[in-house]
């Protein structure tokens, strides 16, 4: 799995529902899987994180920011994470 951004990825978008959402930006509905425009913001995703390795399954990896290496899946939401850091990729 690629670190690619999706509208998925994006601060500014609220999913509807599986396959659309609505761009806070634009105010337009747009897929989640879709290409980023110009105002796209990276929202904080383990993916995005320095401390995640990503497993052998593809929607699992494991988060190094603990000693134990607890599961993670690269989607979540790293907003409130207190050990988030930017990949430096």
């Amino acid at each position: 799995m690629g670190n690619s951004c999706r509208n998925l990825d994006c601060r500014n978008y609220a999913p509807v529902d599986v396959v659309k959402g609505v761009c806070h930006a634009s105010k337009l509905i747009v897929l989640g899987d879709g290409e980023t425009c110009g105002r796209f913001d990276k929202m904080p995703k383990c993916k995005f994180c320095g401390r995640y390795e990503a497993g052998p399954e593809e929607y699992a990896g494991i988060c190094r920011a603990s000693a134990a290496g607890p599961m993670t899946y690269p989607d979540l939401s790293g907003v409130t994470c207190e050990f988030f850091e930017w990949n430096k990729d």
